[in-house]
């Protein structure tokens, strides 16, 4: 099949079951985060999950290279960057397994139905409005401000979304994680694996995965820490194993 590029736009190769995603060479893309998160999730063969906030549709495409699940739906608010993620996914002929929907994530239970999915995934943005400098780029600070959606938009979100006893991922920053855990207990969603990312050994974490289920016991297993670099430009075994090398 052949896929039009639009202006400024690039095809990468994301070195998994030979997909490629379209992103725009000076917009938003993807990055580690979204990586880490879609190793962390699980989605079990017969599963449907959906991605809240799916940006370039890299959460969906990783997600069905690695795992069984029946179905995967990217959710995303941006025309543009919804349109240029079903490209993508006609670029990989994935149409039967991954669709992209565009619409708000604010909205995702009405567009969806209740307890329609067994896996949800976000990869939200991280900064609130007291958190550093909002890009100028509207697409940019959409990806990494809250300016559409807040944590509790997404947390009350996946937990209506999810059936009882499904599982919510979600990469975010270790210094909201306060903020996080109260979100997701208040919206009836349990942690119960966490992961701290660090971006060295000897570093303070800078990401943080969590795994949460709806109407769970409480009880949380802290995993060990995931180290993404060995020393400067080269990344640890675990990191390669994840990205699929």
């Amino acid at each position: 099949m052949t896929i039009d590029l639009k202006e400024n736009e690039r095809i990468d190769d994301l070195q998994r079951n030979g997909y490629k995603i379209i992103q725009k060479r000076d917009g938003f893309c993807f990055g580690m985060d979204a990586v880490l998160l879609s190793g962390f999730a699980l989605v079990k063969p017969g599963e449907k999950a959906v991605d809240l906030g799916t940006g370039t549709g890299i959460i969906p495409l990783l997600l069905e290279a690695k795992n069984q699940g029946l179905h995967y739906t990217g959710l995303e608010i941006q025309e543009e960057m919804a349109e240029m993620a079903k490209r993508s996914v006609a670029l990989n002929h994935l149409e039967e397994k991954i669709s992209i929907v565009t619409g708000d994530i604010k909205e995702a239970s009405r567009l969806f139905g209740a307890a329609s999915f067994d896996v949800v995934t976000s990869n939200p943005p991280y900064m609130n409005d007291s958190h550093g400098l909002k890009n100028p780029e509207l697409p940019k600070a959409i990806a990494r401000h809250e300016v559409l959606c807040t944590l509790h938009d997404v947390t009350r979100e996946a937990a209506r979304l999810l059936r009882p006893g499904g599982r919510f991922y979600m990469v975010h920053r270790p210094h909201r994680l306060a903020e996080i855990i109260t979100a997701l207990k208040g919206c009836g969603l349990e942690p119960k694996r966490m992961k701290m990312v660090h971006p060295f050994v000897d570093r303070e974490a800078n990401m943080v995965l969590l795994e949460s289920v709806r109407g769970g016991r409480s009880m949380i297993k802290v995993e060990a820490p995931v180290i993404v670099y060995k020393e400067p430009g080269v990344y640890t075994d675990e990191i390669y194993t994840i990205y699929g090398y």
